[in-house]
């Protein structure tokens, strides 16, 4: 009788540890990242942040599949992550720009950083312009839209976080440790303060970790520097978030979760994705990068991406989803 308890008790702390791995992914995925969400209605808080998060968009900017009850844990999938940077007066700009496609069949994961920067066309605006402003045109609908046109890759789902949302998250678990690759400077939101990250292991808080992933002109690695570090920053979130010691947070993040995340995601698919994060949490995901160069236009800065680059991109990304 006392071995089945302790049994019971081990299953519920498995289940536990799998929804906040599951909803940390869902956050970041990624976070950033790295793949997706919750599920196991094991409290009543659970089921009142997924419904708080729920927010459809207009269908016409999703893929056929999306409307049709895609069985994430068999059927190839999107996701498009959207960090926003909110500003005073606006909806904000997409900071952050991921696009995710899964193939559960094959464990086949691609992820593509588009750099904030990018030219291209805005369909709700009618011009050429950075890729970032899409979402200042009317939310993540322009952004979808805008992501969609660029790539050619049908879109199903959409997840949005805010740049608080994704601090408290870290400070919710107590920081994450982050093996810095080299030393540099990178200024705080909020206090505007200055901070020497140092190459080396450091336990960083949800201010500095955020200051740590956006930083892009002291990399030599410039935008793809930044991509490696998101995900690098993505990993430590889900290693720490399904930890043993994060078991006691889990209302914490909910609430940071509830407060701060938006997606389409049917809130009856979210025990599929916790299912599909057991099956795939292993698997490779393999960067895709943007090929393109630096200009400036009008005294403005832009990332002009190569042509035969979005082509060889948006071919890689829909073999997935094909396959």
């Amino acid at each position: 009788m006392h071995d089945s308890r302790i049994n019971h008790k081990n299953i519920k702390r498995k289940r536990r540890r799998r929804v906040i791995g599951s909803l940390l992914l869902l956050f970041i995925m990624t976070g950033t990242l790295g793949l997706t969400i919750f599920g196991f209605n094991l409290y009543r808080d659970t089921k009142n942040t997924t419904d708080k998060i729920y927010q459809e968009i207009n269908s016409s900017n999703l893929s056929k599949r999306a409307l049709e009850d895609v069985e994430v844990t068999k059927e190839p999938f999107s996701i498009l992550l959207v960090g926003i940077e909110n500003q005073e007066g606006g909806l904000g700009r997409s900071d952050v720009l991921l696009l995710l496609t899964v193939n559960p069949a094959n464990k086949d994961i691609k992820m593509l950083s588009i750099p904030r920067d990018t030219l291209t066309y805005i369909p709700e605006a009618g011009i050429d312009t950075k890729i970032a402003h899409s979402y200042g045109y009317g939310g993540v609908e322009p952004t979808v839209e805008a992501v969609n046109h660029f790539i050619d890759v049908p879109i199903d789902y959409y997840v949005t976080t805010n740049f608080q949302g994704f601090e408290d998250i870290v400070d919710s678990l107590g920081g994450i440790t982050i093996d810095i690759p080299f030393t540099f400077e990178a200024q705080l939101t909020g206090s505007l303060k200055w901070k020497t990250f140092y190459e080396g292991t450091e336990l960083l808080n949800g201010n500095e970790a955020l200051a740590y992933v956006r930083m892009r002109k002291q990399d030599p690695n410039g935008d793809l520097g930044r991509n490696e570090r998101q995900q690098q920053v993505i990993k430590a979130i889900t290693d720490k978030g399904t930890s043993f010691t994060s078991i006691t947070k889990t209302d914490e993040i909910l609430e940071d979760i509830g407060d701060n995340v938006k997606t389409n995601i049917p809130p009856s698919k979210f025990l599929s994705f916790v299912k599909l994060y057991t099956q795939i949490k292993e698997a490779e995901i393999k960067q895709l990068k943007l090929e393109g160069y630096d200009d400036y236009i009008n005294g403005s800065y832009y990332y002009i991406p190569d042509m035969e680059s979005i082509d060889e991109t948006s071919y890689q990304l829909n073999e997935t989803l094909s396959s």
